[in-house]
C-alpha cells in the first residue's frame, strides 16, 4: 500500500533517549524527520495528511518479540489465530509481533516456515516476522539455517529431551 506525506503536529515525542514537543514528518511507512514544534524547518513541511497531536504523547509502536498465534503444543493450540492476536496486539500498540514457526517431524524448515507464512498472510494486522522451532534436527536442517537468517528468521529454537517426556528444555540458538 502506498503512503503519502503525513506529518504528526504538536506531540511530545518519546524516544528511546528523549521527550521533546516535536513534529514528525512522515514518507509512506517511515519516519523520516523531527523537527521542533513550530520551528521554521517543521512549518515548512508539506503533507497530504496532517495529525494535531497537541496534548498527546507520540511513542512508536512496540515490538512483541516471543507470541504463539495457532501454535499446537502439548495436545492442544494456542487460542490465538493471527487475525485475533494481531488485532489485540495493535489495539495495545504493539506494531510488530516476531512469532513462532514450528518445523514438523520428518519436514524441512522451509516446508514449516512456509506454513507459518501461509497462515500470517493477509489474516495480519500488524507486521510480522518468525522465530523457527526445530522439530527435527537433521545435517539437511542445519544446512538450511543460513537460508532462513537471509530471510530474516531472528533465531531457532530446539526441544532437548526425549520425545515421550512430557516437557522438554528449550534451546535458542
Amino acid at each position: 500500500m502506498t503512503h503519502g506525506r503525513t506529518v504528526i503536529r504538536g506531540g511530545l515525542v518519546i524516544t528511546a533517549a528523549d521527550e521533546l514537543h516535536a513534529d514528525v514528518l512522515i514518507e509512506g511507512e517511515r519516519v523520516v524527520a523531527l523537527a521542533a514544534t513550530g520551528s521554521d524547518a517543521a512549518q515548512a513541511w508539506q503533507a497530504d495528511r496532517v495529525v494535531d497531536a497537541t496534548d498527546c504523547y507520540v511513542i512508536p509502536g512496540g515490538v512483541d518479540a516471543h507470541t504463539h498465534m495457532e501454535l499446537p503444543f502439548g495436545g492442544t493450540f494456542a487460542s490465538d489465530t493471527f487475525e485475533t492476536g494481531t488485532r489485540a496486539a495493535a489495539f495495545g500498540g504493539t506494531t510488530t509481533i516476531v512469532d513462532f514457526a514450528v518445523q514438523s517431524v520428518g519436514h524441512s524448515l522451509r516446508e514449516g516456515l512456509d506454513a507459518w507464512h501461509e497462515k500470517a498472510q493477509g489474516n495480519c494486522a500488524v507486521d510480522y516476522g518468525f522465530h523457527m522451532i526445530m522439530s527435527d534436527v537433521t545435517e539437511d536442517s542445519l544446512k538450511e539455517m543460513d537460508l532462513l537468517v537471509e530471510e530474516g528468521v531472528t533465531s531457532f529454537k530446539n526441544f532437548i529431551g526425549s520425545r515421550d517426556q512430557e516437557s522438554s528444555s528449550p534451546v535458542t540458538v
